[in-house]
């Protein structure tokens, strides 16, 4: 399933004995797509203090009910290393986290979450397939190495900051970015949603990330390797109503394989 970031901010984050807090925001890393942790504003519980929370701790996600299912306890929250908003979160910051849990380091694996495709597996006893042994395949060598090379910089954006970026076509720009809808089992951003009053009064539209050629931070924008006919004519996007059939509609309007297509 599909979920819209929008529709997680606000959600109570649940710990086993007791709520912690409100999602504020999400961080995804923009070399994979991947939304790598959940930030949570914990009110009058901790007082000022903003606490992270990773997809490895969440084992339910439940938007209408304005819940997401954690397997933390207060105590371990309230004790975990404390983040500050206004510096980048660093990759040493990460692996402090990451230790303190006892979670995989995710960039150092062959899968999209380090040993396993989705966080999930890594808490479930048994689920989560062995890495390979040395020595790796060489495709799966060279992925490693390519990540340990990038732990200096992990790349990790927040989705609130993010949103409002321009969308240019490789003929002209589209709107902006208005939303995110992620893969609730892997986190993973499936699509960008486009809102496109800044070029026509038109249906919202999406955009796999896969497309995006590039990210110019300093001018905001996004760029993405379709065309301004190519968006205009896509199938319309309608919140609730995205499905497998929609997505291949849309695939096959752009002539590009699906995510689908791609994991198997």
């Amino acid at each position: 399933m599909l979920v819209p970031v929008s529709r997680l901010r606000s959600c109570t984050i649940a710990a086993v004995d007791g709520d912690i807090g409100a999602v504020k925001t999400v961080y995804f890393d923009d070399a994979s797509w991947t939304v790598r942790y959940v930030v949570v504003d914990t009110g009058a519980w901790l007082p000022g203090r903003k606490v992270l929370v990773s997809p490895f701790a969440i084992r339910r996600v439940d938007v209408a009910a304005g819940r997401l299912v954690a397997d933390l306890t207060r105590r371990q929250v309230e004790e975990s290393p404390p983040i500050d908003e206004a510096r980048p979160v660093s990759r040493q910051y990460e692996a402090s986290y990451l230790a303190y849990y006892g979670y995989p380091h995710y960039w150092s694996g062959p899968e999209r979450w380090g040993p396993a495709l989705y966080p999930g597996a890594v808490l479930d006893a048994g689920a989560v397939a062995p890495p390979p042994e040395p020595p790796y395949p060489r495709a799966v060598a060279e992925e490693l190495a390519a990540r340990e090379r990038e732990g200096g910089d992990p790349h990790l954006r927040s989705a609130e900051a993010v949103a409002g970026h321009g969308v240019e076509a490789s003929d002209g720009g589209v709107g902006h970015v208005e939303d995110f809808l992620v893969d609730e089992r892997t986190w993973a951003i499936r699509y960008l949603v486009v809102d496109p009053v800044d070029w026509w009064p038109g249906p919202h539209v999406i955009v796999p990330p896969e497309w995006v050629s590039a990210i110019d931070w300093n001018e905001s924008k996004v760029h993405v390797d379709v065309t301004r006919d190519g968006v205009r004519n896509a199938p319309e996007y309608v919140p609730g109503r995205l499905d497998r059939a929609y997505e291949e509609t849309l695939h096959a309007h752009h002539r590009r394989p699906g995510y689908w297509d791609r994991a198997a």
